[in-house]
């Protein structure tokens, strides 16, 4: 007999909960990213997607119309959060350098602690297409708040090199290929930590005087996380 047991909104799941998650939704999300960042996006089916959480193909489109949607949810949640972190870091107090190592910690933990590595799917072709444009548009203003905060750190130091402003966002999204690398085999037998990307974030700038930097972000950190933001 099948076991069925309730998936909320839509028809019934066909076996106990297989993934991890307190919603429906977030349980696709989940299988989705898994399938998407290990068998490659064209190659994923809803059905298959359907499949690893253990619904029918019908009740995974009450959650999401179409494949793309999914994949548009998936990569919208790898930029919401450090926009908002930085939409806040660029209006508070603290000198641009702390704010700068910041958001880098934050924005590169990010990326090395989720689930799945969904930062290699930013070179899927579809993503060029208008349907992924509000993700562009999310991930260019992320990209903007770097480019803001570095250039205050470069004011700062009395330098002009606008080339420099784009170097800290290009610095976290090499966790990604870092990350994909380990998980092949091929990396270094010791991962880039998020630390090291932030002060690397500042380097490259020309910050050098990291210890108060470091001391400052991560009383600043600490607050963000406790709603001092």
């Amino acid at each position: 007999m099948v076991n069925v047991t309730n998936a909320g909104p839509g028809r019934p799941r066909l076996t106990k909960q297989r993934r991890p998650g307190p919603t429906a939704t977030a349980q696709i999300l989940d299988a989705a990213a898994e399938l998407f960042t290990t068998q490659g996006f064209s190659s994923t089916s809803t059905r298959k997607i359907a499949d690893a959480v253990g619904v029918r193909q019908a009740s995974l489109y009450h959650h999401f119309a179409t494949k793309d949607d999914i994949l548009v949810a998936l990569l919208e949640g790898t930029v919401t959060t450090a926009l908002a972190v930085a939409d806040q870091l660029v209006n508070r107090p603290e000198p641009a350098a702390v704010r700068l190592y910041a958001l880098l910690n934050f924005d590169a933990g990010q990326l090395l602690s989720g689930r799945w590595n969904l930062g290699a799917l930013y070179l899927l072709p579809e993503l060029r297409t208008e349907r992924y444009a509000p993700f562009r548009d999310e991930r260019q203003k992320l990209r903007d708040r770097y480019a803001q905060l570095a250039r205050l750190v470069l004011d700062d130091l009395g330098i002009v090199d606008d080339a420099r402003c784009g170097l800290p966002f290009r610095l976290v999204e090499t966790v990604i290929n870092e990350r994909s690398d380990s998980e092949a085999g091929t990396g270094d037998s010791a991962p880039i930590g998020a630390a090291t990307i932030a002060e690397a974030g500042l380097r490259v700038l020309g910050w050098t005087d990291l210890d108060a930097v470091r001391a400052s972000a991560a009383t600043l950190v600490l607050q963000e996380n406790n709603g001092g933001r």
